[in-house]
C-alpha cells in the first residue's frame, strides 16, 4: 500500500536517486505567486457544497461498512483467523478514517465551501470525532501555512540546529535507534505535539493545544480554544459510555486501534512532506513567504493517494493554495509544475524506504561552508 501507484512521464520526472536527492534552488523564484495562479484553471478554485460533501459520505459509508464487518462477522472466525482479521480491519479503517481527517483538515483551510459557518461546523464534528482539536490545530496549522520553512516561527516538525541535538541523538543514529524512535514518533508523536507542542517552534513559556491562554493562540481565539476542548470532551464522554455499555476491549478493538493508525499516517504523511535531503529551511534574513511554501515535497503512496484525498502527492499546490478543494489538486498541480521547474520536488521513493533514508539522513541543519546565503540551512547527519 506504500508505492508505485501513479505513473509519471520519466522527462516529467526526477526517476534517479541522485535526481531525487539533488537540492531545489534556494534563490529567490523567476516568478510570482500570481503568475503560478495564472496557469491553474480557474475552476480549480471552486468550492462546491455537494461535491466536497460526496466524499464525506463515501467516507462514511466505508467506515460504516468495515465497522458492519467487523462487529458482526470478525467474532464468527474461527479463533486464529481472527488474528489475522482484526489487524486487516484497524489498518483498512484507519486509512479510510485518515481520509476522514483530510477533509476536516481542508474544512480548518476554508477549503470546503464558500461558507466559514459550514466548514467550521463539518470541521469541529469530524475532527472531534477523531479526538482532534479542530479550532487548536486550525490555527497553528494555519500559522505553520504562513511560515513554512522558517527555522524560527514554522509550527511543525521544525529542524534542529546542529548545536541544539542532544548528545544521546548521536547514540541513536543507528538502526535500533532509528526504529525506536520513528516507533515513538508514529504511535506518540501526535498526542505529544498536542500535549507538549513536541517538534514544533520554541516558545518562551509551556505550549499545549488545549491550553486556550497558552502562547500559541491570540485573545481573539480562545473562545474557539474552549470550544475544541468542549467537543473533544463531548467524544471522550461518550468514549467512556461505550467503554461501560460494550467493555473497554471493545471500544479500543473497534475505534482505538485505527484511530492510532490514523494518528501514525498523520505524522508520517506530514514528517514526509517537510523532511528531505533536497529541501532548505532558512533563518528570519532569508526567509520569504513564496521560497518557504516551495520547501515541500509531493510523495507517492500509491493506491492511498485516492483513500488519502491526494493529500499526499498534491503538497506543493496546497501549500500555495490552501482554500483550493483536493478535488482540484492534481489538475492544478500538472498545470503549476512547468511554471516552478526545478523549484517543485516529487520523490516517488517507496514511502517506508523514505521513511527510513529520512530518519538517517535528516537529523540537524546547518549552513553549508562558505556559502554567500548564510541563512540557508541544509539537512546533514554527520555528528
Amino acid at each position: 500500500m506504500g508505492a508505485g501507484g501513479r505513473m509519471f512521464d520519466p522527462s516529467e520526472s526526477k526517476n534517479s536517486d541522485s535526481d531525487v536527492l539533488r537540492r531545489v534552488p534556494c534563490s529567490k523564484p523567476p516568478f510570482t505567486l500570481g503568475e503560478i495562479k495564472k496557469a491553474i484553471p480557474p475552476h480549480c478554485f471552486q468550492r462546491s457544497i455537494l461535491h466536497s460533501f460526496s466524499y464525506v459520505v463515501y467516507d462514511l459509508t466505508i467506515a460504516s461498512l468495515f465497522y458492519y464487518i467487523a462487529t458482526n462477522y470478525i467474532h464468527l472466525l474461527p479463533h486464529p483467523l481472527s488474528y489475522i482479521a482484526w489487524p486487516v480491519y484497524w489498518i483498512f479503517q484507519g486509512c479510510v478514517l485518515t481520509g476522514v481527517w483530510v477533509i476536516a483538515h481542508e474544512c480548518g483551510h476554508h477549503a470546503f465551501s464558500d461558507y466559514q459557518w459550514l466548514d467550521d461546523t463539518v470541521g469541529l464534528i469530524l475532527h472531534s470525532a477523531l479526538l482532534v482539536p479542530y479550532f487548536s490545530w486550525k490555527y497553528s496549522h494555519r500559522r505553520h501555512h504562513s511560515n513554512t520553512g522558517s527555522l524560527d516561527r514554522d509550527e511543525v516538525f521544525v529542524p534542529k540546529l546542529k548545536s541544539s541535538v542532544y548528545l544521546f541523538a548521536k547514540y541513536f543514529n543507528n538502526p535500533p535507534g532509528r526504529v525506536l524512535t520513528l516507533l515513538v514518533q508514529l504511535t506518540l508523536g501526535w498526542p505529544l505535539y498536542l500535549l507538549f507542542n513536541v517538534s514544533g517552534r520554541h516558545y518562551d513559556r509551556f505550549a499545549c493545544h488545549f491550553d486556550p491562554y497558552g502562547p500559541i493562540y491570540s485573545d481573539r481565539e480562545r473562545i474557539q480554544i474552549y470550544l475544541s476542548d468542549a467537543g473533544i470532551f463531548a467524544v471522550t464522554y461518550g468514549l467512556y459510555r461505550l467503554a461501560a455499555a460494550k467493555g473497554l476491549a471493545w471500544v479500543l478493538s473497534i475505534y482505538g486501534a485505527p484511530l492510532l493508525i490514523v494518528n501514525g499516517f498523520l505524522v508520517l504523511i506530514t514528517y514526509l512532506q517537510h523532511t528531505h535531503p533536497s529541501l532548505p529551511h532558512y533563518d528570519s534574513s532569508e526567509w520569504d513567504w513564496l521560497r518557504g511554501a516551495l520547501a515541500t515535497v509531493d510523495r507517492d503512496y500509491g493506491v492511498l493517494n485516492k483513500v488519502f484525498h491526494n493529500i499526499t502527492d498534491t503538497h506543493v499546490a496546497h501549500h500555495l493554495f490552501s482554500t483550493m478543494p483536493h478535488y482540484h489538486a492534481m489538475e492544478a498541480t500538472r498545470a503549476i509544475k512547468p511554471i516552478l521547474g526545478d523549484y517543485y520536488q516529487f520523490d516517488g521513493t517507496p514511502v517506508f524506504k523514505a521513511m527510513w533514508r529520512e530518519a538517517k539522513e535528516c537529523i540537524y541543519v546547518e549552513q553549508d561552508e562558505g556559502e554567500q546565503n548564510k541563512g540557508v540551512f541544509w539537512y546533514n547527519n554527520k555528528l
